[in-house]
């Protein structure tokens, strides 16, 4: 089964006083997958750029440029997707190998996808290996294990031992810190995954995107209720890369966008960028909506 989104991802900046020059770099347009097909983006800028590009970065996601040179109270950015996504069911969690395995092949450098998950068992400027994280992951990698069975389990004890509480932490609280307060959102949680994986030799990545998400029994879908979401994703020889979300206890299917993966949230923030002002952000709104469709 396939089905069609309209995803709509607007950031609202209001300043204290005009600002100026700005530039933004953006990572919101869904990439093409096996099993997902971005037919259409667009974005949309006010004010109007001075310079605007979009290139492809080292990880094979889509990126944009643009720089305001004129002074502005405010900023407001809007990317429109249409994305197809097939259905997909969950792995068997006895397929492919054992962890130790996986971890082995990788280090082995067997082929050229174990070489190119490699640089995903590295630390990356915000998740760090460590005996903290070992300690914490060994209870789901017994020996002999197989490695999605280890990976499910482990999520599911994130999502029962962490509680998601949105600012609890913010992009700049310090992954240990997480941690140790059990309490975080999405980023956290798939940074926490990463961490775990990786310190027993595995190689993860962190994958940024969108969940439609369902109203409550009756009521209608709001707008604006959905969130951009995250996740990890961790290679497993021989079966390719398998997304799993320790937010919602589940391995990513049909009802995730993705839009861009990394080795952590520094490599793809949906909108980051710097401006010249002595000026402050006076507020910050985002709205994000995934909305199914016939085209």
């Amino acid at each position: 089964m396939t089905v069609t989104y309209r995803v709509t991802h607007r950031t609202t900046y209001r300043y204290e006083a005009d600002v100026g020059p700005g530039y933004s770099q953006l990572h919101l347009q869904p990439r093409d997958l096996p099993s997902q097909r971005c037919l259409a983006t667009q974005i949309t800028v006010e004010p109007a750029p001075s310079d605007y590009r979009e290139w492809t970065d080292f990880f094979g996601n889509r990126v944009a440029y643009l720089a305001i040179e004129a002074p502005h109270r405010s900023l407001t950015l809007t990317a429109v997707s249409t994305v197809e996504v097939d259905d997909r069911d969950a792995p068997t969690l006895f397929s492919g190998g054992s962890w130790e395995d996986a971890r082995d092949d990788i280090r082995s450098h067997r082929d050229a996808s174990a070489r190119d998950a490699a640089a995903f068992v590295l630390d990356s400027p915000l998740v760090r290996a460590s005996v903290m994280f070992a300690d914490y992951a060994r209870p789901s990698f017994t020996p002999g294990r197989a490695l999605l069975e280890a990976v499910a389990d482990l999520a599911s004890r994130i999502h029962r031992d962490f509680t998601f509480k949105p600012g609890a932490t913010s992009v700049t609280t310090a992954l240990e810190e997480a941690f140790e307060l059990r309490k975080g959102v999405c980023q956290d949680f798939a940074h926490v995954a990463i961490a775990c994986i990786r310190s027993m030799g595995l190689a993860a990545r962190y994958v940024s995107g969108y969940l439609e998400t369902n109203p409550p029994p009756g009521a209608a879908k709001l707008q604006g209720s959905d969130v951009s979401h995250a996740w990890a994703s961790v290679y497993a020889p021989g079966l390719g890369w398998f997304g799993i979300d320790p937010t919602n206890d589940r391995f990513v299917g049909g009802r995730y966008v993705t839009t861009a993966w990394g080795r952590d949230y520094s490599d793809v923030p949906p909108v980051s960028g710097v401006i010249f002002t002595n000026g402050g952000t006076a507020s910050l709104d985002v709205e994000v909506d995934v909305i199914p469709f016939t085209p």
